[in-house]
């Protein structure tokens, strides 16, 4: 859809119950073939095995009818974005894979590209990540230190992939989920964010902003509890903060 950001941003790649990307199987092949996309390129930079994460991920996209080739294969990277129709930044650590971003220059291109219409987005985890307002709620560890925190901007608002508002261990007596995010909405810096549930797929369309996959989202305001929202719900006043 040409001049309409195009996006679809994944809490992660794997989902209780189902095989490597399967919840999202028919979101993803209908995105893309909704935008006529046959081809994407897939950015395994939140890795440090580039050939077998790409080959893990063509090996599952491939049987869905599409072609997929990795980023690092190409020798000028900016130039692949300029012609591609597609990316798929997938996860892995948040903090390396934005660097990464920043040495080939491509955090301002991408966002340009895809706010214009002209490439299509799809993000996972720590690629989900990257596409928000910033890195500032990631759950990974600082293992190299980006540039800057500041990400892609394809939407105008802080994501917390993988997001869980419940206790694993009975005896846990460390901070919450929710202590943590907290934290940071008390920063002048931030407004909302958007803790994505395992299984949660966020769909950008221009100006309108769906929940969909398997499981639901919950939203964090300054000043407000926090509200949750089913799958179906479409959220898109996010967009407008």
């Amino acid at each position: 859809m040409k001049g309409c950001r195009q996006a679809l941003l994944l809490s992660s790649s794997n989902c209780h119950g189902y095989s490597f990307l399967e919840f999202a199987k028919q979101e993803i092949s209908y995105f893309l073939k909704k935008n006529g996309v046959s081809q994407l390129i897939f950015v395994p930079y939140a890795q440090n095995d580039y050939d077998g994460y790409t080959k893990y991920v063509r090996e599952v996209i491939d049987t869905w009818g599409f072609k997929v080739t990795g980023l690092h294969t190409y020798s000028d990277p900016m130039n692949a974005i300029k012609a591609a129709k597609a990316i798929f930044v997938g996860g892995g650590n948040t903090f390396l894979l934005l660097k990464k971003l920043y040495e080939n220059n491509l955090v301002n291109l991408i966002r340009e590209e895809v706010l214009t219409g002209n490439l299509v987005y799809i993000g996972s985890s720590a690629g989900t990540n990257v596409a928000t307002k910033s890195i500032h709620t990631t759950n990974d560890m600082p293992i190299v230190y980006p540039p800057s925190f500041d990400a892609i901007g394809i939407v105008p608002f802080n994501i917390n992939p993988h997001y869980i508002d419940h206790l694993e261990i009975e005896n846990h007596k460390g901070e919450t989920r929710d202590q943590r995010i907290n934290e940071f909405i008390e920063m002048p810096h931030a407004n909302l964010v958007l803790g994505l549930r395992e299984g949660g797929i966020l769909h950008v369309d221009g100006d309108s902003l769906v929940l969909k996959g398997v499981a639901g989202a919950v939203v964090f305001k300054k000043t407000e509890s926090k509200t949750e929202y089913p799958v179906g719900t479409d959220i898109s006043f996010l967009l407008n903060n």
